[in-house]
């Protein structure tokens, strides 16, 4: 009576460390990713005396202008007669939007009466003007 030798080699990844490599992946990039900020335009805040700060930031939209009269909405360089569409899309995704003006001191009145004028069109009528505090 003749024995057969049966000897099977399982190719097999061991999967029990799996979710330990997964959790430490996991936390090592939630510690390592950062929060990209909005960066907008270049520009020096005026002064005020009071400032009130917005309660929430969650349905704000901000309006840089730079010095030399560049608007830039959400990182995006935008012509002046484009912000009433751009305002009237956000405007409508988000009825409690609030518009954060970000002008520069030194930008002319010309341009924020223009921007003005293009709000009013896209029924955003809710704006806000940043600044700095004064030190008097």
């Amino acid at each position: 009576m003749a024995i057969k030798k049966t000897t099977k080699l399982k190719a097999e990844i061991p999967t029990s460390s799996m979710p330990d490599i997964i959790f430490m992946l996991l936390i090592f990039f939630m510690m390592t990713t950062t929060m990209r900020q909005f960066e907008g335009l270049k520009v020096i805040l005026p002064q005020a005396r009071k400032i009130e700060k917005v309660e929430t930031k969650r349905h704000v939209s901000y309006i840089f202008v730079g010095r030399d009269g560049v608007i830039s909405v959400d990182d995006k360089l935008i012509q002046p007669t484009d912000v009433s569409k751009v305002m009237y899309s956000k405007r409508v995704a988000d009825p409690q939007l609030i518009v954060s003006l970000r002008a520069d001191r030194n930008v002319q009145m010309g341009v924020i009466s223009q921007i003005h004028n293009e709000l009013r069109e896209a029924d955003a009528l809710r704006v806000n003007y940043s600044a700095t505090t004064a030190n008097y």
